[in-house]
């Protein structure tokens, strides 16, 4: 379990599944056979060299501050067909078991935070019970991007395009907002007196990243799917090929990047290996990973 103390606030990563996934060429057609060994005394973490294939993360980021408990993301879930990604399809892990080791009981969760509704952020929104779609969180409020709610909802009713999300707009969203427990918001946002909403669409519409003051000038930012990988803070424009919007995708990374170097927060991705978080540096007119 990887925890991390920030100002008044702990952060612990609470994972679902960590794995070599993707040919690192497929997913970025501009990464050379010169650049991995330009870069290959940082990458073994989060490269596989006997396959070729880079190393994702799926977790969620449990916050913790002022006596909240404030869960980031919420992975695949367990016992989903998923055939068109067989590494997270039908998964059977103790993702609960992890959470109430870091501290925090499915009743405890007072706020779940999506930074965007893709599938492998909203697993654990839901549970069935009774054969039906129930929150996993009883006593939460959920927090989603209205943008990204109306984009889904109106893929998932196109016959041509639905379901959305593999079926996971339908199991795992909707419910939550049939039972009255959802917050579709904009931003930017200020959620309370620690958090701040801000927009950083391009991967979805309406993807946000959460900007935490931690107390004492210290801050964080949660910045879900703004880059997937390490190697996109050297190469800002290398793209995740699942976008909405590719162009402000680029736009909202650089944004990113410029403002985790220029006030020193640390960041903590969706999808990034070990150890899971860490810096944004300015290095000339490019950037640098320190973690």
């Amino acid at each position: 379990m990887s925890v991390f103390k920030v100002g008044k606030a702990t952060i612990t990563r609470i994972e679902e599944t960590y794995q070599a996934i993707y040919p690192v060429k497929e997913l970025f057609p501009a990464c050379t056979d010169d650049i991995l060994k330009h870069h290959g005394s940082w990458l073994p973490p989060h490269y596989d060299a006997t396959s070729g294939k880079i190393k994702l993360s799926v977790h969620s980021w449990l916050l913790q501050i002022d006596g909240r408990k404030i869960l980031i993301d919420c992975c695949c879930g367990n016992h989903k067909p998923r055939p068109q990604r067989p590494w997270w399809n039908m998964l059977n892990e103790p993702y609960l078991d992890r959470l109430a080791a870091a501290g925090a009981r499915p009743d405890e969760i007072d706020l779940v935070m999506c930074t965007h509704l893709h599938h492998d952020h909203l697993g654990w929104n839901t549970m069935q019970r009774d054969g039906k779609w129930v929150p996993t969180f009883p006593n939460a409020r959920y927090v989603f991007s209205k943008l990204d709610f109306d984009h889904f909802k109106k893929v998932d009713e196109d016959p041509k395009t639905t379901p959305a999300e593999f079926g996971t707009f339908k199991e795992c969203v909707v419910p939550v907002v049939d039972a009255g427990k959802a917050d579709l918001v904009t931003g930017p946002h200020k959620l309370n007196e620690f958090i701040d909403i801000e927009p950083a669409g391009g991967h979805s519409p309406g993807h946000f990243v959460f900007k935490v003051d931690a107390g004492g000038g210290i801050k964080a930012m949660l910045t879900g799917d703004v880059f997937h990988h390490l190697l996109q803070v050297y190469y800002p424009d290398w793209n995740f090929p699942k976008n909405s919007d590719a162009e402000q995708a680029k736009r909202s990374r650089r944004k990113v990047f410029d403002e985790l170097a220029s006030t020193g927060a640390m960041v903590f991705p969706g999808h990034v290996g070990a150890p899971f978080a860490g810096y944004i540096e300015k290095d000339g007119s490019n950037f640098r990973p320190r973690f």
